[in-house]
Parts: structure tokens; C-alpha cells; sequence
């Protein structure tokens, strides 16, 4: 998400104050009218991480959609492009199915993505769908193939996992520092280009929930609540993918972000602090 320009506050994208002490790369370079996929931001990446290893120095990679993590360690094939009659027939049986029924019947080809896959996020389920619809192979299949962007040797992984107490409660705090930071600003922004809810930059934690407020559906209370409850359950899901495909990553369970750094540094001692 802070790949999107216009979400700094809403995605904690860093502070000018923190882009003047380091370099910092694809943070707000994207319209959020242009949908990026994995294999989009992965080419970018790839990209960026090559030009750092050319000039000799050292890049850290973070973020919270352990897909992109996985796309750039493990890889991702390219997966055919889906024909616009197919595209269509998945959205119809969307609509016609629900997300319930929808789900139910990508199980049957694919039941990784039918678990994976967040509810509520019907681009990716109409995704997984409409690739399978497409080629007779899983989408999941799909992205188990490719070779890594980072080869095996060359770096170093870690995973953040607080303990979920003091966690959650950060989740909390985020929301109300987010409305002083001017969280309906952006989101009132974004409101008024009438962009399509699919996108992914719509789908930001506190976009739906604080544009119910600016709409006049809910309280400011009751927002900020709804969208304290789902960073909250996006959280469980972060912790719920490391548990699963990171499983040999060393974990680190400090919440304070220069402690987390000095054991991150611990873990390499190759590592430039």
C-alpha cells in the first residue's frame, strides 16, 4: 500500500524527516488510480535492488504483504494473460454467487488461494478465478514457479512479531495519531476522484471505514473503532502468513523500533548499520 502517492499517513509511509536521513524507494510513486499486482511491484523491485547492490550498499526491504516477500525470495512465474471475456464471466459469477459461493467453488481447483486470500477481497478471489478459468492451472501453481529475485546467500530475513498484547494496542494508538496526522484528508482525496473501491489503493485499511463517516454513515467514533478492528485483524493475518511460509525466518519480538534494529544487525554481523 505505501507504494500508493496521496496514503502517507493512512499506509505510515515515512516521513519526510526520515526520507532526508536515507534513501528510500517506490514509497508514493504510484497513482492510486493504477492497480499495481505482485508482478508489477516485483519488476520494480527488482530493478531498484540491483541498482543498490551496483553502487556496493546494503538495502532493506519491509512491508506487511508476505506475497511480495515470497514473490521476491522464493519467485513468481508469469501467468498468462487473462482474455477480457473471461475477466468479465469471473465478475459476473461474483456478483451472481456472493463471496460465500464464490469461494466455495475456487476451493475446488485451488484451496490455498481460497484459504489465503483475506475476506472481503474479492479482486483477488475474482483473480484466482478468473487465471484458473483462464489456463486449467491454479493460480497458486502459478506463482510456486519462477526463479527468485534474491538469490539464496545474499540476504538476510527476519520477522517482526510483537507480543500480540502490546501489538494490538499499537494498532489502536495508529488510528487516533492517524486522524491528528490528517487521515480524513487524504481519504476525503481520494472520495472525490471517485475512484473504482476495487483498486487497491481503496482497500487500505481506514479508506472504507473513515469514507463512512465522511459520507455520513457512521460517527468518527464509530469509524475509527471499525477501523481499529480490522488493522487489528490484519495484524492476525500478518502473524498468521509468517507463522505459515516463514517458518525458518528468525523472529524478533522487541516492539521498540531501535531495539528491533539492533538485533535485526545482530543476526549479520556483515550487515552496515
Amino acid at each position: 500500500m505505501q507504494l500508493y502517492a496521496g496514503l502517507r499517513v493512512l499506509t505510515a509511509a515515512p516521513s519526510p524527516q526520515e526520507t532526508a536521513r536515507a534513501p528510500h524507494h517506490l514509497f508514493g510513486t504510484v497513482d492510486p488510480a493504477d492497480g499495481w499486482s505482485v508482478g508489477r511491484w516485483l519488476r520494480a523491485a527488482t530493478q531498484v535492488l540491483d541498482g543498490i547492490a551496483g553502487r556496493g550498499r546494503d538495502a532493506v526491504v519491509v512491508g506487511g504483504t508476505g506475497l511480495y516477500f515470497r514473490a521476491l525470495t522464493k519467485g513468481l512465474a508469469d501467468v498468462p494473460d487473462v482474455p477480457a471475456e473471461v475477466r468479465g464471466e469471473a465478475e459476473a459469477d461474483y456478483a451472481a454467487l456472493g463471496e460465500a459461493g464464490f469461494r466455495a467453488r475456487l476451493a475446488v481447483p485451488d484451496p490455498a488461494a481460497a484459504i489465503r486470500i483475506a475476506p472481503g477481497d474479492r479482486q483477488r478471489l475474482v483473480r484466482a478465478w478468473e487465471v484458473y478459468a483462464a489456463t486449467g492451472k491454479p493460480l497458486t501453481d502459478w506463482q510456486a514457479g519462477g526463479e527468485p529475485a534474491l538469490a539464496a546467500g545474499r540476504w538476510t530475513a527476519v520477522a517482526l512479531e510483537p507480543p500480540r498484547a502490546g501489538l494490538y494496542a499499537r494498532c489502536d494508538a495508529r488510528l487516533h495519531a492517524m486522524i491528528a496526522g490528517g487521515a480524513l484528508d487524504e481519504v476525503r482525496a481520494l472520495m472525490a476522484r471517485r475512484l473504482d473501491p476495487g483498486l487497491p489503493a481503496m482497500k487500505a485499511v481506514g479508506v472504507r471505514e473513515l469514507a463512512a463517516h465522511l459520507a455520513g454513515d457512521a460517527s468518527l467514533e464509530a469509524a475509527v473503532a471499525a477501523a481499529q478492528q480490522e488493522t487489528r485483524r490484519y495484524a492476525k493475518r500478518q502473524t498468521t502468513w509468517m507463522r505459515g511460509q516463514m517458518r525458518d525466518w528468525p523472529r524478533i519480538a522487541a516492539a521498540e523500533p531501535h531495539e528491533q534494529w539492533r538485533q535485526f544487525l545482530a543476526l549479520d554481523p556483515t550487515l552496515t548499520p
